[in-house]
């Protein structure tokens, strides 16, 4: 038996992971936020997360479902410990259910990769999608091959491998969405541990989904100096050459490229947490940092740009003070303790670096 935030659970026999609680916990802040009604934890094993949506965000209709007899077994169980017998509890391949019905929100918490279950999920989703990838080896690049497979989109192992994962992710559920006619607006999006979360608001009709397709495009990467742009646009275009330095570039996507945070929704999620049975100092602290990190794809390594440029490593806080002092944007990021994102071009940050 375990205790996370208002709910007791039976986790014996089902797949229970302590280590996701805080995912969890976002989770429920967000349901809460988004005032979400009728809700469905597509994969639900030992009920964790569609019990806590019930009780603590206090969504109205919440369906839990696995394919397992074991685990719906002790989701019913777990039901009733915590009152929640109202829920619908359901045993189906998540593929089936999600192609016979729809929810206003569908929640993918998968063991590996959701890409088995985005299209299905993206038929079913009416206004929300909540999706969690723990594959972040193949949506990095670490291992290209199976990325490629799985998100049909090349990923570049660079140093914002973690952000170009979570891109990666949100430009495959973009083109998922679009098969549908169906938008999206990505409300908030984080890199925690192991894993990729993301809670986007499903917007229908097909020219939602051709606004949305507008905010795709490429990374072109520099092997050398490791300098990027954006290519917006599904048409893959590169000269191959870097413009700062004359090194080879890669191109990395299609992937999405449009903001990945809604600072509305996320202070919501804040308010929701704050004082709650999910409130914990990381998730505020990792919601904070969404809710104020500028709305640019990528970010720079203070400590590689440090090295490259060979100069003595001053704080992050100290290189984002200093680019916003000379009127360029600029914030910290969560997807990294040493990440700056900005608008300035590199030979701004080179420059202010030699100062610091």
């Amino acid at each position: 038996m375990v205790v996370e935030g208002a709910v007791t659970l039976n986790v014996d026999g089902a797949f229970y992971n302590p280590r996701m609680r805080l995912n969890r916990d976002v989770g429920v802040a967000m349901a809460r936020a988004l005032e979400v009604t009728d809700y469905l934890d597509a994969l639900a094993a030992s009920g964790a997360r569609g019990l806590r949506v019930a009780k603590e965000a206090g969504v109205s209709s919440v369906a839990l479902n696995d394919v397992s007899p074991r685990a719906v077994a002790l989701i019913k169980e777990n039901a009733r410990l915590n009152g929640r017998e109202g829920c619908e509890i359901l045993s189906s391949n998540a593929n089936v259910l999600l192609h016979q019905r729809h929810f206003e929100a569908v929640d993918l918490d998968p063991f590996g990769s959701p890409a088995p279950f985005i299209a299905a999920a993206a038929r079913s989703a009416q206004s929300y999608l909540f999706i969690t990838a723990t594959d972040t080896a193949p949506l990095c690049g670490a291992h290209l091959k199976s990325g490629i497979r799985k998100y049909m989109a090349v990923p570049v192992k660079a140093e914002h491998h973690r952000e170009m994962g979570a891109r990666i992710l949100l430009g495959a559920v973009a083109r998922e969405l679009a098969r549908v006619d169906k938008g999206m607006r990505p409300l908030l999006t984080h890199a925690s541990d192991h894993y990729v979360r993301t809670y986007l608001g499903v917007e229908r009709g097909a020219k939602s989904a051709d606004r949305t397709l507008e905010s795709m495009g490429y990374i072109e990467q520099c092997r050398s100096c490791g300098l990027w742009r954006t290519v917006l646009g599904m048409g893959c275009r590169s000269s191959g050459e870097c413009s700062f330095c004359g090194g080879r570039a890669d191109m990395a996507g299609p992937l999405w490229l449009g903001p990945i945070q809604d600072r509305g929704v996320i202070e919501k999620a804040l308010a929701a947490m704050e004082g709650s049975a999910a409130q914990s100092d990381r998730g505020i602290k990792i919601l904070q940092l969404c809710k104020d990190e500028i709305d640019l794809p990528m970010y720079y390594d203070q400590h590689r740009l440090c090295r490259k440029f060979k100069a003595t490593p001053g704080t992050a806080e100290d290189l984002v003070q200093g680019l916003q002092s000379l009127g360029w944007r600029a914030s910290r990021t969560h997807f990294s303790g040493v990440g700056i994102k900005t608008d300035a071009p590199i030979e701004v940050l080179r420059g202010l670096l030699s100062t610091l």
